[in-house]
């Protein structure tokens, strides 16, 4: 059944040069790549926050992958760590040399950020559908409190995660089933922890990567993982929860004031994330399963007796669901072998952490992302960054982590940029200036 829309004028809401939709770690980072070539820029975000899962779902981490030796590709990527620490927004990571992120203080940071580039936010906005003319991408439709609009570009960079513009612009795409893509997440912290029981039973009994990884690097099975080794097993043998409860996972950062900030336990399937009655049943079994995890930690984690929920995340955490198919389409070989391309756009560790496969990067081994894994076909002037990049299941466990979307986001930026400065579209810009401008901005290509 359907039914039929009045065709009608659409107001212009705005328009610019280069257009970033989604306000993830790669959409922030293409609108400041972007801002910073002195192109006009709007970064559009469905919420009134940035930082995509970063903030939104409570991931809080960029970087629980660094070790000694972890070669990067630096970058707007690093300087969101920086950036954060400085504005008194980060914590110690248990697991790495990085830092872990404050939700909600990474949106005050994010906020700066943006002001200081120049960078027009748009928040609070939906991006449903694409304005095609002749091929090329001229902007997206809009839905907000302000009605349907247009806002109207030279180029379009999507970073919504799922690879809406790209599907909204007939641009080909693969997509697993919902009982084959990764499970969601919901993110949650709690207070009224105490701090010093659970740091020593850590001391005692702690977590490692071999605890959850099916496949790892021989060595790296030892590796310290803020990872709860038994707790929830415990509960399912006592039947606090369901003998099928999937809880599993990590904690974060611990407080002084009896926090732990974020908790990554809970696991919802077969949901696909295009699809909006997937979703609400998602977030409603996530809080479920969140309150569950609680009780399961009161009876069986040292220190968690009187815990209690401090917060949710705004909505659900995604793993996957598009990915477009590109110029060229990424694999797994190419991530486990030091892959080197000629349009290199900046390089990510030999980091993988996805369908029971963990490859942490001790080794320093790193490959370099192509620009052609961005570039959509049958559409121009659209570039796709994030986790929705062209490539296998494999380099998609690379590809989708937070540091890898800012390398692909700064990327797409600062050649929408290029391409707008010099009248070309950004299916033929001139891949050889894009560059030199990434390098310029403290990218490692190579």
């Amino acid at each position: 059944m359907s039914v039929f829309e009045e065709a009608k004028n659409i107001p212009v809401l705005a328009e610019t040069d280069v257009l970033v939709v989604g306000g993830g770690p790669a959409g922030l980072s293409a609108a400041l790549a972007s801002a910073r070539e002195g192109v006009d820029t709007i970064l559009m975000e469905r919420f009134g926050f940035l930082g995509g899962n970063l903030t939104q779902a409570m991931v809080e981490s960029l970087v629980w992958y660094r070790h000694e030796g972890t070669v990067e590709a630096g970058g707007i990527g690093r300087e969101l760590e920086e950036f954060a620490a400085a504005y008194g927004g980060t914590y110690p990571d248990p697991e790495s040399t990085g830092r872990l992120l404050d939700a909600d203080m990474f949106k005050c940071a994010a906020d700066e950020l943006i002001v200081q580039s120049g960078v027009r936010p748009l928040f609070h906005c939906y991006a449903v559908g694409a304005i095609i003319v002749d091929g090329l991408i001229r902007g997206v439709i809009t839905e907000s409190k302000s009605g349907r609009q247009a806002v109207l570009a030279k180029t379009v960079i999507d970073a919504t995660g799922d690879a809406d513009i790209a599907a909204f612009s007939g641009a080909p795409f693969t997509k697993e089933p919902a009982g084959e893509l990764m499970c969601v997440t919901t993110g949650f912290g709690v207070s009224g922890v105490d701090t010093v029981s659970f740091r020593e039973h850590i001391a005692d009994q702690p977590g490692k990567i071999g605890d959850w990884a099916s496949l790892t690097m021989k060595g790296e099975e030892e590796l310290f993982s803020a990872y709860f080794t038994d707790v929830f097993e415990k509960a399912r043998q006592d039947g606090v929860i369901p003998e099928d409860s999937p809880l599993e996972g990590f904690w974060h950062a611990i407080t002084d004031a009896g926090e732990v900030t974020g908790l990554n336990v809970v696991r919802v399937f077969d949901v696909d994330s295009t699809n909006v009655w997937d979703l609400t049943r998602a977030e409603i079994e996530g809080r479920r399963q969140a309150l569950a995890a609680i009780e399961a930690l009161r009876r069986y984690q040292p220190g968690f007796e009187n815990a209690k929920l401090r917060t949710f995340g705004s909505s659900v955490g995604t793993r996957e669901s598009r990915k477009i198919v590109g110029r060229y389409n990424l694999t797994g070989y190419d991530v486990k072998n030091q892959a080197q391309f000629e349009d290199t756009i900046g390089i990510f560790p030999e980091f993988l952490d996805a369908y029971g496969i963990v490859i942490i990067p001790t080794t320093g081994r790193y490959f370099q992302v192509p620009y052609g894994v961005m570039v959509p076909k049958e559409v121009d002037n659209l570039l796709v960054a994030g986790r929705c990049v062209a490539g296998d299941q494999v380099s998609h466990s690379a590809t989708r982590q937070m540091m890898c979307c800012a390398v692909t986001g700064q990327g797409a930026g600062a050649a929408a940029a290029v391409a707008v400065k010099n009248s070309t579209t950004t299916g033929t810009v001139d891949l050889a200036m894009v560059q030199r401008r990434l390098e310029k901005q403290g990218v490692r290509i190579k």
